[in-house]
Protein backbone atom coordinates (compact mmCIF):
# COMPACT_ATOMS: atom_id res chain seq x y z
CA UNK A 1 0.00 0.00 0.00
CA UNK A 2 1.30 3.53 -0.98
CA UNK A 3 1.07 6.56 1.94
CA UNK A 4 2.49 9.28 -0.63
CA UNK A 5 6.00 8.22 -1.63
CA UNK A 6 5.94 5.69 1.26
CA UNK A 7 5.44 2.16 0.95
CA UNK A 8 3.54 0.60 3.75
CA UNK A 9 3.61 -3.33 4.50
CA UNK A 10 1.83 -5.44 7.28
CA UNK A 11 4.54 -7.64 8.53
CA UNK A 12 2.61 -10.67 9.78
CA UNK A 13 4.30 -12.28 12.65
CA UNK A 14 1.78 -14.40 14.51
CA UNK A 15 -1.47 -14.79 16.07
CA UNK A 16 -3.38 -14.85 19.70
CA UNK A 17 -6.59 -16.60 20.15
CA UNK A 18 -8.80 -14.73 22.84
CA UNK A 19 -11.61 -15.76 24.89
CA UNK A 20 -13.83 -13.19 23.88
CA UNK A 21 -15.28 -12.14 27.24
CA UNK A 22 -11.80 -11.65 28.64
CA UNK A 23 -10.57 -9.03 26.26
CA UNK A 24 -13.68 -6.89 25.69
CA UNK A 25 -15.56 -7.29 29.02
CA UNK A 26 -18.45 -4.80 28.31
CA UNK A 27 -19.55 -7.20 25.19
CA UNK A 28 -20.28 -9.94 27.27
CA UNK A 29 -24.07 -8.88 28.18
CA UNK A 30 -25.54 -9.24 24.54
CA UNK A 31 -23.43 -7.94 21.93
CA UNK A 32 -21.57 -10.84 20.82
CA UNK A 33 -23.91 -12.62 18.72
CA UNK A 34 -24.80 -10.08 16.16
CA UNK A 35 -20.69 -9.69 15.76
CA UNK A 36 -20.37 -13.89 15.73
CA UNK A 37 -18.05 -12.93 12.32
CA UNK A 38 -15.26 -11.48 14.51
CA UNK A 39 -15.41 -15.24 16.17
CA UNK A 40 -13.53 -18.43 14.81
CA UNK A 41 -15.24 -22.08 14.61
CA UNK A 42 -13.97 -22.54 18.35
CA UNK A 43 -15.27 -19.09 19.29
CA UNK A 44 -12.36 -17.56 19.80
CA UNK A 45 -11.49 -13.70 18.69
CA UNK A 46 -9.00 -13.67 16.23
CA UNK A 47 -6.27 -11.25 16.84
CA UNK A 48 -2.85 -11.62 15.23
CA UNK A 49 0.80 -9.72 15.93
CA UNK A 50 3.51 -8.77 13.52
CA UNK A 51 4.57 -5.39 12.81
CA UNK A 52 4.24 -2.30 10.21
CA UNK A 53 6.84 -2.01 7.82
CA UNK A 54 7.42 1.57 6.47
CA UNK A 55 9.99 1.93 3.33
CA UNK A 56 10.94 5.25 1.89
CA UNK A 57 13.06 3.54 -1.53
CA UNK A 58 16.14 2.17 0.45
CA UNK A 59 15.38 2.89 3.53
CA UNK A 60 13.17 1.10 6.53
CA UNK A 61 11.54 1.49 9.45
CA UNK A 62 9.56 -0.90 11.54
CA UNK A 63 6.43 -0.38 14.34
CA UNK A 64 6.16 -3.04 16.19
CA UNK A 65 8.15 -6.35 16.49
CA UNK A 66 6.02 -8.96 16.53
CA UNK A 67 5.65 -11.89 19.57
CA UNK A 68 8.59 -13.43 18.60
CA UNK A 69 9.59 -17.16 18.32
CA UNK A 70 8.15 -18.45 20.70
CA UNK A 71 4.44 -20.50 21.63
CA UNK A 72 2.39 -20.90 24.48
CA UNK A 73 -0.71 -23.07 24.82
CA UNK A 74 -3.97 -21.75 26.17
CA UNK A 75 -4.11 -21.51 30.15
CA UNK A 76 -8.03 -22.49 31.11
CA UNK A 77 -7.02 -20.92 33.98
CA UNK A 78 -6.21 -17.12 31.84
CA UNK A 79 -8.99 -15.13 31.96
CA UNK A 80 -9.01 -14.05 28.23
CA UNK A 81 -6.09 -15.65 26.69
CA UNK A 82 -5.81 -18.64 24.60
CA UNK A 83 -3.10 -20.01 22.20
CA UNK A 84 -0.33 -17.66 21.33
CA UNK A 85 1.80 -17.98 18.76
CA UNK A 86 4.44 -16.24 16.82
CA UNK A 87 7.58 -17.02 14.79
CA UNK A 88 6.58 -15.79 11.04
CA UNK A 89 7.76 -12.12 11.23
CA UNK A 90 11.45 -12.43 9.86
CA UNK A 91 9.82 -14.93 7.09
CA UNK A 92 7.77 -12.53 6.01
CA UNK A 93 10.09 -9.48 6.09
CA UNK A 94 12.34 -10.93 3.52
CA UNK A 95 9.42 -11.85 1.36
CA UNK A 96 8.71 -7.71 1.47
CA UNK A 97 12.32 -7.26 0.42
CA UNK A 98 14.89 -6.06 3.35
CA UNK A 99 16.55 -8.18 5.29
CA UNK A 100 16.53 -7.49 9.41
CA UNK A 101 19.99 -5.26 9.02
CA UNK A 102 18.35 -2.87 6.87
CA UNK A 103 16.19 -1.64 9.23
CA UNK A 104 17.22 1.59 10.51
CA UNK A 105 14.68 1.93 13.73
CA UNK A 106 12.07 -0.28 15.32
CA UNK A 107 9.76 1.73 17.27
CA UNK A 108 7.32 0.74 19.90
CA UNK A 109 3.91 1.47 20.31
CA UNK A 110 4.42 0.47 24.18
CA UNK A 111 6.51 -2.43 25.66
CA UNK A 112 4.18 -5.87 26.08
CA UNK A 113 6.07 -9.09 25.17
CA UNK A 114 3.83 -9.19 21.54
CA UNK A 115 5.37 -5.76 20.59
CA UNK A 116 8.70 -6.28 21.25
CA UNK A 117 9.65 -10.38 20.58
CA UNK A 118 11.95 -9.78 17.80
CA UNK A 119 13.52 -7.08 18.96
CA UNK A 120 14.87 -9.35 22.42
CA UNK A 121 16.22 -12.12 20.38
CA UNK A 122 19.75 -13.70 21.53
CA UNK A 123 21.68 -13.17 19.21
CA UNK A 124 20.25 -9.79 17.93
CA UNK A 125 18.14 -9.38 14.70
CA UNK A 126 17.98 -6.14 14.10
CA UNK A 127 21.96 -5.23 14.42
CA UNK A 128 21.74 -1.70 12.96
CA UNK A 129 18.53 -0.57 14.35
CA UNK A 130 17.54 2.03 16.69
CA UNK A 131 15.04 1.25 19.31
CA UNK A 132 12.27 4.02 19.58
CA UNK A 133 11.07 3.78 22.95
CA UNK A 134 8.17 6.33 24.10
CA UNK A 135 9.88 7.99 27.03
CA UNK A 136 6.68 7.82 29.74
CA UNK A 137 6.58 3.58 28.47
CA UNK A 138 10.19 3.47 29.47
CA UNK A 139 9.58 5.42 32.82
CA UNK A 140 6.60 3.62 34.05
CA UNK A 141 7.87 -0.10 32.13
CA UNK A 142 8.13 -1.49 35.82
CA UNK A 143 4.53 -1.52 35.27
CA UNK A 144 4.31 -3.14 32.70
CA UNK A 145 2.85 -6.66 33.00
CA UNK A 146 5.19 -9.42 31.34
CA UNK A 147 7.79 -7.28 30.98
CA UNK A 148 11.00 -8.92 32.02
CA UNK A 149 14.75 -7.70 32.93
CA UNK A 150 16.29 -9.61 30.08
CA UNK A 151 13.73 -7.43 27.67
CA UNK A 152 14.03 -4.48 29.22
CA UNK A 153 17.95 -4.97 28.97
CA UNK A 154 17.88 -5.97 25.32
CA UNK A 155 15.59 -2.55 24.20
CA UNK A 156 17.45 -0.39 26.09
CA UNK A 157 21.02 -1.13 24.68
CA UNK A 158 19.76 0.35 21.30
CA UNK A 159 17.09 2.74 22.94
CA UNK A 160 16.34 6.57 21.76
CA UNK A 161 13.21 7.73 23.90
CA UNK A 162 10.84 9.74 22.28
CA UNK A 163 7.95 11.86 23.32
CA UNK A 164 4.97 12.81 21.45
CA UNK A 165 5.36 15.46 18.28
CA UNK A 166 8.66 13.70 17.40
CA UNK A 167 9.97 12.39 14.69
CA UNK A 168 11.24 8.47 14.76
CA UNK A 169 11.99 8.68 11.05
CA UNK A 170 11.65 11.21 8.29
CA UNK A 171 7.69 12.25 7.83
CA UNK A 172 6.73 9.66 10.55
CA UNK A 173 6.12 10.92 14.39
CA UNK A 174 5.33 10.02 17.96
CA UNK A 175 1.10 9.85 18.61
CA UNK A 176 0.37 10.13 22.40
CA UNK A 177 -2.28 7.19 22.70
CA UNK A 178 -2.10 6.37 26.73
CA UNK A 179 -4.32 4.45 28.60
CA UNK A 180 -3.59 0.93 27.31
CA UNK A 181 -0.16 1.76 28.86
CA UNK A 182 0.62 4.64 30.71
CA UNK A 183 3.39 5.19 27.84
CA UNK A 184 1.33 3.75 25.38
CA UNK A 185 2.20 5.51 21.78
CA UNK A 186 0.72 5.86 18.07
CA UNK A 187 2.46 6.78 15.02
CA UNK A 188 1.40 9.08 12.20
CA UNK A 189 3.07 8.65 8.64
CA UNK A 190 2.22 11.35 6.36
CA UNK A 191 3.65 12.05 2.84
CA UNK A 192 1.98 14.04 -0.13
CA UNK A 193 -1.17 15.24 1.63
CA UNK A 194 -2.05 11.36 2.83
CA UNK A 195 -2.13 10.33 6.17
CA UNK A 196 -1.42 6.67 8.06
CA UNK A 197 -2.09 6.24 11.50
CA UNK A 198 -0.21 3.14 13.54
CA UNK A 199 -2.55 3.04 16.28
CA UNK A 200 -0.87 -0.04 17.87
CA UNK A 201 -3.55 -1.00 20.94
CA UNK A 202 -5.54 1.69 21.51
CA UNK A 203 -7.82 0.00 19.33
CA UNK A 204 -7.25 -4.50 19.73
CA UNK A 205 -10.97 -5.06 17.41
CA UNK A 206 -13.10 -3.46 14.90
CA UNK A 207 -15.25 -3.68 17.41
CA UNK A 208 -14.11 -0.84 18.98
CA UNK A 209 -14.75 1.65 16.48
CA UNK A 210 -18.55 0.96 16.27
CA UNK A 211 -18.27 0.52 20.41
CA UNK A 212 -15.25 2.79 21.72
CA UNK A 213 -16.70 2.31 25.33
CA UNK A 214 -15.41 -1.24 25.20
CA UNK A 215 -12.10 -1.26 27.07
CA UNK A 216 -9.72 -4.17 26.51
CA UNK A 217 -8.69 -6.00 30.31
CA UNK A 218 -5.22 -5.44 29.47
CA UNK A 219 -6.04 -1.60 29.63
CA UNK A 220 -4.17 -0.39 32.74
CA UNK A 221 -6.12 2.75 32.78
CA UNK A 222 -9.70 2.06 31.40
CA UNK A 223 -11.14 5.87 31.84
CA UNK A 224 -8.02 6.83 29.80
CA UNK A 225 -7.95 4.44 26.87
CA UNK A 226 -11.73 5.42 26.08
CA UNK A 227 -11.02 9.24 25.85
CA UNK A 228 -8.06 8.52 23.97
CA UNK A 229 -9.66 5.86 21.40
CA UNK A 230 -12.51 8.60 20.81
CA UNK A 231 -10.45 10.86 19.96
CA UNK A 232 -8.62 8.82 17.68
CA UNK A 233 -11.60 7.60 16.27
CA UNK A 234 -12.35 11.27 15.12
CA UNK A 235 -8.97 11.88 13.55
CA UNK A 236 -9.47 8.41 11.93
CA UNK A 237 -12.45 9.96 10.21
CA UNK A 238 -10.34 13.02 8.59
CA UNK A 239 -10.06 13.48 4.89
CA UNK A 240 -7.17 11.13 3.73
CA UNK A 241 -6.44 8.97 6.51
CA UNK A 242 -6.10 5.51 7.08
CA UNK A 243 -5.55 3.26 9.79
CA UNK A 244 -3.32 0.45 10.85
CA UNK A 245 -4.61 -2.14 13.63
CA UNK A 246 -2.13 -4.09 14.35
CA UNK A 247 -4.52 -6.80 15.84
CA UNK A 248 -7.32 -6.30 13.34
CA UNK A 249 -6.97 -10.20 11.93
CA UNK A 250 -7.38 -9.75 8.15
CA UNK A 251 -8.24 -6.10 7.84
CA UNK A 252 -5.42 -4.29 9.62
CA UNK A 253 -5.71 -1.49 6.92
CA UNK A 254 -8.83 0.37 6.97
CA UNK A 255 -11.03 3.87 6.56
CA UNK A 256 -13.33 4.93 9.93
CA UNK A 257 -16.46 6.33 8.16
CA UNK A 258 -19.55 8.03 10.69
CA UNK A 259 -22.63 5.92 10.28
CA UNK A 260 -24.98 8.66 8.97
CA UNK A 261 -28.52 6.42 10.17
CA UNK A 262 -27.20 6.35 13.95
CA UNK A 263 -24.47 7.84 15.94
CA UNK A 264 -20.87 5.87 15.03
CA UNK A 265 -18.41 5.27 13.40
CA UNK A 266 -17.41 1.78 11.51
CA UNK A 267 -14.28 0.48 10.00
CA UNK A 268 -13.74 -0.32 6.25
CA UNK A 269 -10.97 -2.27 5.06
CA UNK A 270 -8.81 -1.25 2.27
Amino acid sequence: MQVGDFKVSYVPDGAMLLKPSGPLPRAVAGPWPPYGAYLNDTARLVANTGGLLVQDGPRALLIDAGFGPHSAPEDPGHPYIGTVHGGSLLDNLAKLGPRPDDIEVVAFTHLHTDHIGWACTVPPIFTRAVFAVPKSEWENRRQVPGLSAEAAAAVERRMRLVVPGEEVFPGVRALALPGHTAGHTGFSITSRGERLLAFGDALHSPLQVRHPEWFTASDSDPAQSERHRRRLIAELQQPHTIGFGIHFADVVFGRVVADERREGADWFPV
